[in-house]
This record gives structure tokens, C-alpha cells and sequence, in this order.
């Protein structure tokens, strides 16, 4: 399996990768199931080639003929083949993204956009000065928080295949390898690829919760462990090079969050005792790192005392080691390391139950915090800097110090998320129990909030161990004291954050407020004291609309004021960009989202308190997602402000970060963007944005009217979604632990947006990533005949408007009508069939025509050849998996039972995410 499509001379290396691993996997089929599958996996690679090539209609109908009388075990041997080869491609891609950015820097060419270099110029243009970028990072977090969102489809064996794989591309591109080590080179790719086609690549049972906690911990010890220090390394020293006379001591403000064990929202799966043991196993996993690096450390620091000198406090720290050997009695550094290993092996056992690989030297009293060790190290390091060792100060032990600071002994922040209807419910029980409001739901809002001030500034409880609550009370209540249990246990920063899930109002706060009361995380008194943050989160068109009305009434209200103060007078909001876009379309979930954080900024500026934004977004542009750097510089002015958060997930995770090189890159981009958006004036940069607010408003209606009118008042329209789909066969894949919908309901408003959205990326139509569009921009040209060059001129000046189109550019390119119209002839009702496919097919047209009229280009991706040549290759690929998806579908759906037809479906599902990439 091969192909020759690539005819860059830049992309030459990722052609010959692509051609070797290609070759490998060629005769590995071969080998495994014999020259007959492999002849005909051959004959359709062609064919599929020649047709996404050339477009020959010839060609798609002798796919057709070759693929539909396969019988069932040849058809998943083609579906396993098609997509293991786009599997590898994508490794041999993310290799070649790597060597470029290698070139790119060795050949010193001018700083990449995205990096610390690049936006530390544009501070230098902007003339920013060094104390104002001192404050910058003195008040920053910049924090990605992963997430256990269900659109990862690889099981984490098969990552961990890719990792070698990945490993073994690396060693022949960095290193002059022998004949005998290229030799052995290809013996270990062919070794992993035979090794991926013996791998099962389906789950056989659903994820459980803490299944997706071990994945998620997994890309600590492949990058964050090392990545994080690193990068705030690569910041201190370009800081100090630029700006020699300024100190720069950076605090912790780069964190990696997570909701892996502690996102309820639709999950009964997640329990006090499942955040219990999420903590407990990552702190158990940045002890082992800790230990690991210690043990390190001692091997690296032999020195005698006979030869260097040390501070009298490295001398006490080996004194009251645990290590009194003879053979290091003049080896001060490793006597205090051994003591050091001591007390967090001890540490580790006392939190975690955990017992280290190498047994510890003597016994010793466990550390109560993390600034304990940290000061330990410190010891080591200031020795070794005061007596000319300050070279072995700077590697692995700076690092670890680093490390200590940013993962503590809980490794990261984990955030409790619920729904505002779930939180409602538990404080009506409550009120209702003891007596003091028998029908609490009933109650107009205005009352509700009086009502909840009164009981938040009292100490009287309303729970009572003697009262009979319902289950779901049970569960909220338990979480709530679990949480503070454990933030005594691990510290405040293991559970920072409360988030409440489709905040529409004032008391959806306030009710979570008075829960944290009953488990003694929020303090009544004259000067309150509130534990955690609180954090709405905005999700539909309507309640991002309202968002900053919400939050002005909130701040309104004097016992709101004082919680703030104890929390620093910062208050975090969330928006949701995956509902947002379901309730309302790509084009108005953007502008509300973006009009909504305008809105926030001012009522927050009007009240003295400052505003960090969190960032729900997916990794499918119709949940939000698109290249990070451009998104944060989309933001309106003032909304970012040295603070954001941002969700990543599904395959998100493993893309970014599975590999420590790219993860380092991404690491990097989310602060320089950071930095730039916080610290220059990027919107106004060519023009002033504001004045293309009301063509976005015209837009945003347009699209809007034009969207609902398909998805949610198209008679037969949730009938023609889940017969053209595979939304039902993806509720089975076994892809993550939280249900697919809120509630048992076949209606589109209850289904998650996940599915939703990955349900439309299978069938290559992307439905939510343009819809809208087209008829906006059409009806909007007929009312302004110069409206054409206002839209190029909006394209030129507004970064807000490059993002969305370079955004809808992309998803367009991988959509595929001729293949979406295979998915609607699933629709049994041919009527309904037409009338909606011919719709969308329509709506598709109009979007391709004014969009590349705005961008003044021919074709999709005109400037992003490489993505475009990726596609193309892909294409090839993906085709059959479709063609072969669609077939056992309709056989599946006519009642045929063999089990091999389910499993050829969720194979396909698999291969054809693998080739989107960012599918869900």
C-alpha cells in the first residue's frame, strides 16, 4: 500500500515515510491473511486512488463492484487495512510536522507564528515593557483542562503502538544510522505494525470512569512531566536574554486541568468514592515521578566533599539523612537525596497506599505538603550554585523543582461539574426537609434568590444524617463533603473549581453556593469564606445572550460580593461552544459566544472584578475547535486578560500531546498566544473591529433562521438524522463512559453534542461546521450590493472573521456530497429523503460560492497546500471505509444478526475518524 500524490520537495520525507510504512503494512496483510486479501485490498487501494485522483465516475462504480459482494471476514480485513494505513499516515504526518518545525529552527529562518520568540517580537513592536510583562505573568494561568468527552476511538494499546512507531520514524531522521541499525530499524517497524494488525481495535466493553483517568494520567508521563518544566525553562531564559535587568522569578501560571473523575453532567458513573480514587491514582502517578527523578538525581550528583564545598544547610540535610553508609560518608548530595526519597516514599505511602519500585533507606516522617520537598531541593540546588556546580543545578534537579511547584502531591486540578437542574433539585430536598420551603422549584426566580441569600448566611445546616433523602441528593451531598475530605488530604488546588452546567440565572449560583454550605466549603460569617470557585457555565444561544445580565445581577447582590472577596475578587465564567453551536449553528454559536464575552468584560469592569474566561470548545470545528493560536487571537479585545482556561478533548488529547515534542510546541502556542492577545491590540489592528459588528448581527440572524429551520422545524428531519446516520451504531462503540443523551429521548435537543457532531463528520457532510452560512451571506449580498468587498474587507481587518472562515475552509474540505448522498439513501422514506438531502445539497452549494468568493480563491485550502495534498491522499482511504460503512448498514438495519456486521460498522466508524483526524 503506497502512494505517489505528495509532489512537494518539502513533503519528500513524509512521501518516502508514508511509502515505507505503507510497504510494511502491505506485507504484513500479505503475510497474515494471505495473497488473496492482500489482491484484493490492492485492487480497491487503486481503484479508490484513481478516483479520488482523476474523479472517474468509472472508477466509483468499479469500487462498488469490487466492495459490495465481499464476504463478511474479507470485508473487515479491508476495513482493518484502510484504517490501520490512515493510522500511519497520521503518525508519519505528525513525525513530518515535527522535522519541519526542527528545520525550520536549525536553518534560522524567521520566528514561527505561535512561538514564545514570535510573540515576544510583537511585544518588542508593540512596545510593551518588561514591567508590563512582569505583571503579565504575576497575575497569569494559562491552563488546558482535559477532558474524558467520548471522541477518542483508539484504545490506549494502540497509542502506545503509535508512540513506537512514531519512535522508530524519529531514530531515522535524527540519526546517521548503520546499515546493521537501519537494519534493526526496520525490523522494529515491521515488529509494531505486525503487532498493531494482531491488536484488537475495538473495546470490547465501555470505558469506565477510571479507565479514562489512567488514560488522561498517561499523557503526564509521556509530556507534561517532562514538557511543562521545560517550557517555563525556554520562558525564564528568552525573559532574561531579552531583558538582562529585570528578575524574573515566574510563579506556577501554566497548569494542565482535568474533568476525568469529576464531571457528573450526565455521567451516574461519577461518585464521591470515583473522585476518591481519581485522586488517589494521580497523586499515586506524580509520586512515582518524583521518586524516579530523585533516584536520578543520585546517580548524577556523586560529589565528595573532599573535593567540592557545601552549605551548612545541604550538611544538615545529610546529617538528618536516613542514609548513614560508609560508602557515601562524603557524599553529601546523595546522603540528602536518600533522605529526601525517604520521607516522599513515606509521604506516598501515608496519601496513596502506594508502595515505590526501589524500597527507601531507613524509615523517615512523611512531608505534609509539597513546598516541603520543594525546599528540600532548593537546599541541593543553592549548594550547587554557591560552590561552582551551578551547571548541574540547571538540568534535571531544576526541572523536578519545576515540577514539584506545578503538580504538588495531587498532580492536577480536578473540576466538579453538575447540572443547574440536578443542584435545583438537591436544595429543594433540603429546603424541604427542614422545614423552611416545602416546594422550593415552584418559587419565580426573584424569590428563590432571597430565599438562598438568607440560608447561605447562616450556619444552621439544612442536611440532617437522620432525614431520608432520594439517591441523587445522596450522591450530591456525598461528592460535596468527599471534596472537602479530600482537599485537606491533598491540598486546596487538588478541587479548585465548582462548575455548573446550563446556568441560565442568578440562583443556578446561588444554589451551588448553598451546597458548598452544607459541606462546610463555604463559611458564613461577617467576612465569609468561600473554598472554590464557582463557575457558571453558559451553554445555549439564549443563555449566552443573557450571560452578562446574570452576572451583573449577581454582583448586585452584596452576599455574592463577599464570597468574590474572599476568592481574591476573581470570578471565573464558562461558555459552551459544542451546545451553543447544536442549539444554534457554527455562524451564531461564534458571534454570541464572541458578543457575549464583550458584554461580560463590561459588566465586570463596571464592578471592579476580574474575569477569566473558560473555554468549552471540542475538536471538531462544530464543537468549536480549529488551531488554538488564531482562536485565542479571535477573542475581543479585552477579554483576555493574562487568564484562560480551555477544554481538550477526545482525540484532541492524544494529537497535542502524545508525542512530547508536539506536546512541548502546543504548550507553547497556548501561552504565546496568551501573551499576545492580553498584551497587544490585535483585533484593531487594521481596522477598528467594532464597526463590522452589525454586518455579523445581520449574518448571525440569517444563519440562524436558515439553521433552525432545517434541525429543529423541518418536519421529518430527526427521522432523516438518525436514518442518515450512524448515530445509534456510535451509542454502542464503547467509547468513553458517559451516555450519549441526557435522557432517554430521540429528540435532537436531548442528544449530546458529541454524537451529534461525529455523527455528520462519518457520513462527510459536516453538517454543524457550515450550515447557514451560504443563505446568510446570499440574503445579506441581496440587500447590499457592495456587500461583497465589506466581507473582504472584514476578512483582511478582523481576526474574529479569519478564524471562522479559515475554520468553515477546512471543515468544507473534508466534506464529500457524492459520499453524504450514499447515507441518505439509508432513509427509508424517499420522499423525506429528497426533500431534506436536496436541501443540504443546496445549502452546501451556496456556502462553497460565497465563501471562496469572500476568500477569493478557486478551491478549498488554496493556502493550505499541505493540508490540502493530506486530504487527498486520505480521500483514497476513506472512501471505501464509507462505501463498505454504508453496505453493512443496510444489511445490519434489515435485520441481519451476525455479529460481524456490528463489528464491521464500529471498524469503519474507527478508520474513518482516524482519517478526519478531528472528528467529534
Amino acid at each position: 500500500m503506497s502512494d505517489t500524490t505528495l509532489d512537494s520537495n518539502k513533503d519528500e520525507p513524509l512521501r518516502n515515510d508514508i511509502r515505507l510504512l505503507g510497504r510494511i503494512l502491505g506485507d504484513t496483510v500479505r503475510e497474515q491473511e494471505g495473497d488473496a486479501i492482500f489482491a484484493i485490498v490492492e485492487r480497491v487501494r487503486q481503484t479508490a486512488v484513481r478516483f479520488a485522483r482523476d474523479g472517474d465516475p468509472a472508477a466509483r462504480a468499479e469500487l462498488a463492484a469490487l466492495l459490495d459482494p465481499l464476504p463478511r471476514d474479507t470485508t473487515q480485513a479491508v476495513v482493518r487495512a484502510f484504517s490501520y494505513f490512515l493510522q500511519l499516515a497520521n503518525i508519519a504526518e505528525d513525525e513530518h510536522h515535527i522535522r519541519r518545525r526542527r528545520a525550520h529552527d536549525l536553518a534560522g529562518s524567521p520566528p514561527r507564528e505561535g512561538s514564545l520568540v514570535h510573540a515576544l517580537d510583537a511585544l518588542a513592536g508593540a512596545q510593551v515593557t518588561p514591567e508590563t510583562i512582569a505583571d503579565f505573568f504575576a497575575h497569569a494561568l494559562v491552563a488546558p483542562v482535559l477532558t474524558a468527552h467520548p471522541t477518542e476511538v483508539q484504545r490506549q494499546s494502540l497509542i502506545r503502538n503509535h508512540r513506537d512507531i512514531a519512535r522508530l520514524l524519529d531514530q531515522r531522521e535524527r540519526l546517521q544510522m548503520t546499515p546493521e541499525e537501519e537494519a534493526e530499524n526496520d525490523l522494529g517497524l515491521a515488529t509494531a505494525i505486525l503487532t498493531l494488525w494482531q491488536s484488537r481495535m475495538l473495546r470490547p466493553v465501555r470505558l469506565k470512569v477510571l479507565d479514562e483517568v489512567k488514560n488522561g494520567i498517561t499523557y503526564f508521563k509521556e509530556t507534561f512531566f517532562t514538557e511543562l518544566p521545560r517550557l517555563y525553562i525556554q520562558v525564564t531564559q528568552q525573559l532574561q536574554k531579552r531583558y538582562p535587568d529585570t528578575f524574573w522569578a515566574l510563579p506556577p501560571f501554566f497548569r494542565v486541568g482535568s474533568w476525568i473523575g469529576g464531571d457528573r453532567d450526565g455521567n451516574p458513573f461519577v461518585t464521591a468514592e470515583i473522585l476518591r480514587e481519581t485522586l488517589r491514582l494521580q497523586s499515586a502517578a506524580a509520586f512515582n515521578h518524583y521518586l524516579e527523578e530523585i533516584h536520578e538525581l543520585g546517580g548524577e550528583l556523586p560529589l565528595s566533599d573532599l573535593l567540592v564545598k557545601t552549605t551548612p544547610e545541604l550538611n544538615e540535610l545529610a546529617a538528618h539523612s536516613t542514609d548513614q553508609s560508609p560508602q557515601r560518608v562524603d557524599e553529601p548530595y546523595r546522603r540528602a537525596l536518600s533522605g529526601i526519597y525517604a520521607r516522599l516514599a513515606a509521604t506516598a505511602r501515608a496519601l496513596d497506599h502506594v508502595e515505590p519500585l526501589r524500597h527507601e533507606i531507613g524509615q523517615a516522617s512523611p512531608y505534609e505538603r509539597p513546598e516541603q520537598l520543594r525546599a528540600d531541593l532548593k537546599v541541593l540546588a543553592n549548594s550547587l550554585k554557591l560552590n561552582g556546580s551551578a551547571r548541574l543545578a540547571g538540568g534535571r534537579l531544576r526541572r523536578l523543582m519545576r515540577a514539584v511547584q506545578i503538580f504538588g502531591f495531587h498532580l492536577a486540578p480536578i473540576d466538579l461539574r453538575q447540572n443547574s437542574e440536578v443542584h435545583a433539585r438537591s436544595v429543594a430536598e433540603l429546603l424541604a426537609g427542614a422545614g423552611r420551603c416545602p416546594d422550593y422549584e415552584a418559587l419565580p426566580e426573584p424569590e428563590r434568590i432571597k430565599l438562598l441569600v438568607s440560608e447561605i448566611a447562616t450556619p444552621r445546616p439544612l442536611y440532617s444524617p437522620y432525614l431520608a433523602y432520594s439517591e441523587e441528593t445522596r450522591g450530591e451531598l456525598a461528592i460535596f463533603f468527599g471534596a472537602r475530605e479530600l482537599r485537606q488530604r491533598y491540598g486546596a488546588a487538588a478541587l479548585p473549581n465548582c462548575i455548573i452546567s446550563k446556568t441560565d440565572g442568578v440562583s443556578d449560583l446561588l444554589e451551588l453556593a448553598l451546597l458548598l454550605k452544607e459541606a462546610g466549603l463555604l463559611r458564613p460569617g461577617k467576612e465569609p469564606q468561600l473554598d472554590v470557585n464557582i463557575i457558571p457555565l453558559f451553554e445555549t444561544i439564549e443563555d449566552l445572550q443573557k450571560s452578562a445580565a446574570t452576572m451583573d445581577g449577581l454582583f448586585r447582590l452584596p452576599a455574592y460580593r463577599d464570597l468574590l472577596a474572599s476568592r481574591g475578587g476573581e470570578q471565573e465564567v464558562m461558555l459552551g461552544y459544542s451546545d451553543s453551536n447544536k442549539d444554534g449553528g457554527f455562524l451564531t454559536s461564534g458571534w454570541e459566544l464572541y458578543k457575549a464575552e464583550i458584554a461580560l468584560t463590561a459588566v465586570f469592569r463596571e464592578h471592579g472584578i476580574r474575569l477569566r474566561l473558560f473555554h468549552g470548545r471540542g475538536g471538531s470545528v462544530g464543537r468549536g475547535g480549529g488551531p488554538s493560536y488564531h482562536a485565542i487571537l479571535a477573542q475581543p479585545a479585552g477579554a483576555v486578560t493574562g487568564q484562560i482556561r480551555l477544554t481538550e478533548q477526545g482525540e484532541v488529547i492524544s494529537t497535542k500531546y502524545g508525542n512530547p515534542d508536539t506536546g512541548r510546541r502546543n504548550l507553547e502556542v497556548l501561552l504565546a498566544a496568551t501573551l499576545e492577545a492580553s498584551l497587544t491590540d490585535h483585533e484593531n489592528k487594521v481596522e477598528p473591529a467594532e464597526q463590522f459588528h452589525p454586518v455579523m448581527d445581520e449574518l448571525s440572524a440569517r444563519a440562524f433562521n436558515a439553521y433552525r429551520g432545517l434541525v429543529y422545524e423541518t418536519p421529518g428531519f430527526t427521522t432523516y438524522f438518525r436514518q442518515s446516520t450512524v448515530v445509534s451504531e456510535i451509542a454502542t462503540l464503547n467509547i468513553g463512559s458517559r451516555p450519549a443523551s441526557r435522557k432517554p429521548s430521540e429528540r435532537i435537543e436531548d442528544l449530546r453534542a458529541i454524537p451529534w457532531v461525529f455523527s455528520w463528520a462519518q457520513c462527510r457532510l459536516m453538517l454543524p461546521g457550515w450550515y447557514g452560512f451560504g443563505t446568510a451571506v446570499d440574503e445579506y449580498l441581496a440587500g447590499h450590493p457592495d456587500g461583497i468587498a465589506t466581507l473582504r474587507r472584514m476578512l483582511k481587518a478582523w481576526p474574529f472573521f479569519q478564524s471562522l472562515l479559515s475554520n468553515m475552509d477546512m471543515v468544507l474540505a473534508k466534506t464529500d456530497l457524492a459520499i453524504a448522498s450514499r447515507y441518505a439513501e439509508l432513509v427509508a422514506d424517499a420522499e423525506l429523503r429528497e426533500r431534506i438531502f436536496t436541501q443540504i445539497k443546496a445549502e452546501w452549494m451556496l456556502t462553497r460560492q460565497h465563501l471562496l468568493a469572500i476568500l477569493e480563491k478557486d478551491e478549498f485550502l488554496a493556502d493550505n497546500a499541505m493540508l490540502a495534498r493530506s486530504l487527498q491522499l486520505r480521500a483514497a482511504y476513506m472512501d471505501p471505509l464509507n462505501h463498505l460503512q454504508v453496505e453493512l448498514l443496510k444489511r445490519h438495519r434489515a435485520g441481519e444478526t451476525d455479529e460481524r456486521l456490528a463489528r464491521g460498522i464500529h471498524l469503519a466508524i474507527n478508520g474513518i475518524a482516524s482519517g478526519l483526524r478531528n472528528s467529534g
